[in-house]
């Protein structure tokens, strides 16, 4: 026998959600999370119907120190293309219209339902952000976590981005640089689509149960195509192996110490932030975008308690956005609830 209420409201949940006869309670979202990520990340069309393709340069042409009545020989450089693809998040609500019109007020009780869902939807994407990972959940789209996933630049270029905290077991978080940007990082969506999270009311349709027999009901629509093009990796770190377990005790590992030499392995940044200013640094700052930092918020606590020790001169509290957020030599530092606290040991 099939269950009921797995999928499907039933009187039971609605009983669950109204006050005072039939008014529609105040829900309070225990299972809602802080995902900042999603509101600073820069999203863009994709070249692709399945996502954005990017040319990035692999080696660069020789120049030859020519001796008299000697040629020059010829040189060129080379480049490759990696393709970074979206996935197509989607969900049904579902609720049987003898329910819906139970409710004294049907519109804000199908709207707490529907909150429901868009929370629901955007911690998955948040996750999908940081974790996703293709090879494994092909139906999705690969987060910074794979891209960033090894400290050893025999495995992957990008290892001279990922700063060892010296965290060996389980209960390891990781702290993200990364720079928005249309050159650098940014979120896609397919050509020709539409971007971010789509709603649709569908209005009453009849529809079969589990043994195929119809009946009226409420049905919402969700839908979001979006995937993560990192088109230039040097612009992102992570600092990996940071154990939770030892924030607060006296063998911490030096968070501030690893911020420093995380920002030294991107090329370049604000004046504010380091030293290192190429020639042609004013043109790339121009393009590359914004610089911030992600963690959750046991580490965000830590940050924010350094903030306040007056002898700290590199962690401030500043307006970011409109509001008070604790920066870092002047990049503001997000909370991301989505970031583990139990990541594995990264080698």
């Amino acid at each position: 026998m099939a269950t009921l209420g797995t999928n499907v409201m039933t009187y039971a949940d609605w009983a669950k959600r109204v006050e005072d006869g039939y008014k529609i309670g105040t829900i309070i979202e225990l299972l809602s999370q802080t995902n900042e990520i999603l509101l600073d990340m820069l999203t863009l069309e994709g070249n692709l119907a399945t996502g954005h393709k990017t040319t990035i340069r692999t080696g660069l042409p020789t120049a030859t120190w020519r001796l008299l009545n000697y040629g020059v020989p010829g040189s060129k450089s080379t480049t490759a293309q990696v393709v970074d693809t979206c996935g197509n998040l989607e969900a049904f609500a579902l609720i049987d219209s003898d329910i819906v019109n139970l409710a004294g007020d049907r519109e804000n009780f199908r709207a707490s339902e529907n909150m429901a869902f868009l929370e629901g939807m955007n911690q998955q994407v948040a996750t999908t952000l940081i974790y996703g990972n293709e090879s494994v959940t092909p139906e999705r789209f690969t987060g910074l976590a794979p891209r960033y996933s090894t400290v050893n630049t025999a495995t992957g270029a990008s290892a001279a981005n990922v700063v060892d905290m010296g965290g060996t077991g389980s209960t390891n978080t990781s702290v993200w640089i990364v720079t928005w940007g249309a050159n650098t990082t940014h979120g896609i969506f397919p050509k020709g689509k539409i971007t971010g999270l789509q709603h649709k009311d569908m209005g009453e349709w009849p529809v079969q149960d589990t043994n195929g027999n119809t009946y009226m009901a409420y049905r919402d629509h969700y839908k979001w195509e979006i995937g993560l093009s990192v088109r230039d990796w040097r612009f992102n770190a992570r600092l990996a192996n940071i154990d939770v377990t030892l924030l607060n005790g006296g063998s911490a590992p030096n968070l501030i110490n690893g911020l420093v030499r995380a920002l030294y392995r991107l090329p370049t940044t604000s004046s504010r932030t380091t030293n290192i200013q190429t020639s042609d640094s004013p043109k790339i700052q121009g393009s590359m975008g914004q610089t911030v930092i992600y963690c959750n918020r046991v580490v965000a606590t830590y940050l924010d308690l350094q903030a306040m020790n007056k002898t700290n001169v590199l962690l401030n509290r500043e307006e970011f956005d409109g509001r008070a957020v604790t920066t870092f030599r002047g990049i503001p530092v997000r909370i991301c609830d989505a970031i583990l606290s139990t990541e594995a040991r990264v080698v």
